[in-house]
């Protein structure tokens, strides 16, 4: 290099030295306004650059690990299997011998992905968490229709798998919805070509559900039908526009609902669905369902039209002597979109598009702007718009509430196999969304139970956050997938004031759920809530 081109050089890193200490005397004035921003919009950050695979099921598990699943028949993934190891289905639609993996374990902690071997395909199947944390995962397409597996999580350096079990379904399952039930057993509503109920373990003989039946059109948008489990013991089954109050025990519709105004609701047109956090402070009652987005009806079998996604929600109280549906408008059109319960009982809306529906290549204008609804807040001022990712999900995305308060956004896939290139590309991208609270000084568990039985009285020590504003909620680990988190359920715990121990920790006394039905016996993240900030969660479990 000559002389020339060096003093040019030292130039450029003296004009660069300059600018940056002229933008740090100003970041006073210049830098608050954007950090508060950020603070009231939340942030985005990339934390796998390529999982390998696009996760169309995803569960939180209790070591702090997170369960990827895609579907078998999608030929080669991008995650190679460990070790030589191959996956040899003759009865597989695309690659009879595949050495990739199509479902991984992603450590949060450290980061890593370890492939996981899942031999018979999971194409929109269905799950639950059992009560011991085991991931229970039922049906799909092909190979898979009747399947039960199993998943028992271990910590993030262990080498647990997939676990294929010899007892089938009774009825084919693809496209159905399960449901943790008090007594143990799994519920498994619907799917496609499917009318029935069955329990997991077996109850007998699956049973008929008109709902579903009657709600099926051209369309099939009846299909993985929102289910919630009511504390009066009953559940409040969704599909299309109707819904039902359904008495489990004896396997009987026992009220019709009225129909949400608008739209279907259902795969394919794809709204999501939430039961509004239980709370203590009221003996558990008055539970509410929210439902919002969903696809103009015709989407699905004209996606090149490009119709308009829905822009209502509808909130309804089922078990009210005249129970009704209270719309109002999001702030975006939207289907697709996963709805999360938030520590802070909060409702996040993410993911999803303006228009279309789901299916491969059918979803057009990506909607990559996050809206926080606030239940309690008075209608018409419940929405917030978030910060935007750069990243679109749309068909076969997922999201996850994180132990540490983040929101895991995972997969979207809008074609048959992997397509890396063109439009909405196969994202093997994996995100982290900081919501607004996450910006706030946070409070800290430093003593909590790992186990409880019902009504048990404990009590919590807790550094930080303001005691005379501190919530105790527990947040269950649902299975998402195709924008509906099944199992998905937030318990705000009656609390006792809060008393003080030194050094700014201080004790809190409540009382775990009274029983079975408010809270299915499994393991539960447990916040503390301060000033609407959370903890990172202790891990419990209840039953």
């Amino acid at each position: 290099m000559g002389s020339g081109s060096m003093r040019s050089s030292w130039v450029c890193i003296l004009m660069l030295i300059l600018s940056i200490l002229v933008i740090r005397d100003q970041l006073p004035e210049l830098g608050a306004p954007f950090l508060l921003r950020v603070q009231a919009q939340g942030s985005w950050e990339v934390v796998v650059e390529n999982a390998g695979i696009a996760s169309m099921h995803t569960a939180v598990t209790i070591y702090n690990t997170v369960v990827l699943l895609d579907r078998t028949d999608i030929g080669p993934s991008q995650l190679p299997l460990p070790d030589g190891e191959c996956r040899n289905d003759p009865n597989d639609e695309t690659s009879t011998h595949d050495c990739t993996a199509h479902s991984a374990i992603y450590d949060i902690g450290s980061g890593t992905i370890r492939p996981l071997f899942i031999d018979t395909d999971t194409w929109c199947s269905s799950g639950q968490f059992d009560t011991d944390g085991t991931l229970v995962q039922t049906g799909g397409d092909n190979d898979g229709f009747t399947k039960i597996r199993t998943f028992a999580p271990c910590p993030g350096d262990g080498d647990c798998n997939w676990v294929e079990t010899g007892t089938p379904l009774q009825n084919g399952r693809w496209y159905a919805t399960n449901q943790r039930m008090p007594d143990g057993s799994q519920a498994i509503f619907g799917g496609r070509s499917c009318d029935t109920v069955e329990y997991v373990p077996s109850k007998g003989a699956p049973v008929y559900i008109p709902l579903i039946a009657n709600t099926n059109d051209a369309q099939n948008d009846n299909l993985y039908p929102y289910v919630h489990l009511l504390p009066n013991n009953q559940l409040f089954i969704f599909a299309n526009r109707d819904s039902i109050l359904f008495d489990w025990n004896t396997n009987t519709a026992v009220a019709n609902l009225p129909a949400i105004p608008g739209e279907p609701r259902n795969y394919p047109s794809a709204g999501s669905s939430v039961m509004l956090p239980l709370s203590g402070f009221n003996g558990w009652g008055g539970p509410e369902i929210l439902l919002c987005g969903g696809a103009t009806y015709g989407a699905f079998l004209n996606p090149a039209a490009g119709l308009p996604a829905s822009i209502t929600c509808g909130r309804i109280a089922p078990l009210d002597a005249a129970p009704a549906w209270a719309m109002e408008n999001m702030p975006l059109r939207r289907n697709m979109g996963d709805m999360l319960l938030l520590p802070d009982r909060n409702v996040l809306i993410v993911n999803g598009a303006g228009n279309g529906a789901q299916g491969w290549g059918n979803a057009q204008n990506p909607v990559q702007t996050p809206v926080l609804y606030n239940p309690n807040a008075a209608a018409g001022t419940r929405f917030q718009t978030l910060t935007a990712t750069d990243i679109p999900r749309v068909y076969h995305s997922t999201a996850n509430v994180l132990p540490d308060g983040r929101v895991l956004i995972a997969g979207s896939n809008t074609h048959q196999f992997y397509t890396l290139t063109g439009y909405l590309p196969t994202e093997l991208r994996i995100e982290a969304f900081s919501p607004p609270y996450l910006f706030g000084a946070r409070p800290v568990i430093t003593d909590a139970p790992g186990e409880l039985g019902y009504g048990q009285a404990f009590t919590l020590t807790i550094d930080g956050g303001n005691p005379d504003f501190i919530d105790l909620n527990f947040l269950s680990a649902p299975y998402s997938t195709h924008s509906f988190s099944q199992g998905q359920r937030l318990l705000q715990l009656n609390t006792a004031t809060p008393a003080a121990v030194g050094g700014g920790a201080y004790t809190v006394s409540t009382t775990a759920p009274p029983s079975s039905v408010i809270a299915p016996s499994a393991h539960y993240m447990l916040f503390a809530v301060s000033n609407g900030v959370p903890s990172t969660a202790s891990w419990v479990h209840i039953g």
